[in-house]
């Protein structure tokens, strides 16, 4: 059993002290049979949770012997609020009623009184007072049992208002997985078809080998968006990743491919964490588009080491050698940036170099990701 809570440890007792004060105005000091009787009534209500109906015939004898009625009322009414047994609870209200209404010693008990009025409503309000604290104990159990079909039903509702919302993020998926397919798969293969033709036919060889570039990162593209619609339809059905996880091994293949004139210095190795490794790729990646977009013609320099107990990613590039044609930005980029860092603990810094071109700069601590 779990240990109380202090305030129902302080609430059993001022019972206690509400019941000793209760019998020490209805006994003698001198007759300490019946003292004993009353505080033992008395202290045993510390009981009375983890032993309710033990509780409640220990404190009869109070009833019996005094007319102190605290202890054995509070028993019943434990007894109540915790007891389904309905036949149980009305034998124990019975049995106090008939304990407290009858006079002790039993030897004084004359039969011919028990007619008279007086003692007629005497039984009358004694089998009410003893009825009072069960019907108060069924309350509190009714209340209580109440709350939890409550909370369970708030607790379901919750989870039919996800579920909805699930259905209602499938069916999104289930949509967007179609557009993705019929209008971008659709237009990203006709560059490659495009780029294919223009790279065997192509008037001189930098046409060609700039058309090869368009047609591999088409391709590249179409395996990916293929990837892709395929999580968007599992709408959640089972664990899936929007695509392999990047690592260093994969560096040195997105440096060549960028279509840019790129360099790689590097002394990190395999050994690094996971996330490691996934944001420097994510940086890299992300800053060698935006030489794509922003910086055409310029050189670009990737520099990765490892120092003072933290990964230093650099990627520089030089002034463009032509201007930059506008292409449509939701300029998320380095934001995300910056917040994939954040999370890992790490930050992220860019800006423009003297020379005139532009500098990003990651720096992540191992020891924490690790």
């Amino acid at each position: 059993m779990s240990p109380r809570r202090p305030s129902a440890v302080l609430l059993d007792l001022g019972v206690v002290a509400i019941a000793l004060a209760d019998a020490w105005t209805h006994i003698e000091v001198a007759d300490l049979p019946t003292a004993t009787c009353a505080w033992l009534g008395a202290l045993v209500l510390m009981l009375r949770h983890r032993l309710p109906l033990t509780t409640f015939a220990l404190t009869l004898p109070t009833a019996l012997v005094t007319d102190a009625v605290v202890a054995p009322m509070a028993a019943l009414y434990t007894l109540s609020s915790l007891n389904r047994h309905r036949l149980l609870l009305a034998g124990c209200a019975l049995t106090y009623a008939i304990i407290d209404f009858l006079p002790w010693p039993w030897s004084s008990l004359d039969a011919t009184e028990l007619s008279q009025t007086n003692n007629l409503f005497h039984l009358s309000y004694t089998l009410a007072t003893a009825a009072a604290p069960v019907f108060l104990g069924q309350l509190v159990q009714a209340r209580r049992e109440l709350s939890l079909r409550l909370a369970d039903i708030s607790e379901a509702r919750e989870q039919e208002r996800l579920l909805t919302a699930q259905s209602v993020l499938a069916k999104e998926r289930a949509q967007l997985a179609r557009e993705m397919h019929d209008v971008v798969s659709h237009q990203v293969s006709l560059i490659a078809v495009q780029a294919g033709a223009l790279q065997v036919g192509g008037p001189d060889a930098e046409t060609r080998e700039a058309a090869a570039t368009i047609r591999r990162l088409s391709v590249q593209t179409l395996e990916e968006l293929r990837h892709m619609v395929g999580v968007l339809r599992a709408s959640g059905s089972r664990p899936t990743e929007l695509t392999p996880q990047p690592s260093l091994a994969g560096l040195e293949h997105l440096v060549e491919a960028s279509g840019i004139e790129a360099k790689l210095e590097t002394d990190l190795t395999a050994e690094l964490p996971p996330t490691v490794q996934r944001a420097v790729y994510r940086t890299v990646q992300e800053a060698l588009t935006n030489v794509r977009k922003h910086a055409p013609g310029a050189g670009v320099t990737v520099r990765l080491t490892h120092r003072d107990g933290a990964v230093h990613a650099t990627v520089t590039n030089t002034a463009p050698t032509r201007h930059a044609v506008a292409l449509p930005s939701a300029h998320h980029g380095l934001v995300g940036l910056a917040q994939r860092a954040e999370l890992l603990g790490g930050t992220v810094t860019s800006g423009p170099t003297a020379e005139g071109g532009y500098e990003l700069r990651l720096e992540l601590p191992l020891e924490r990701n690790r």
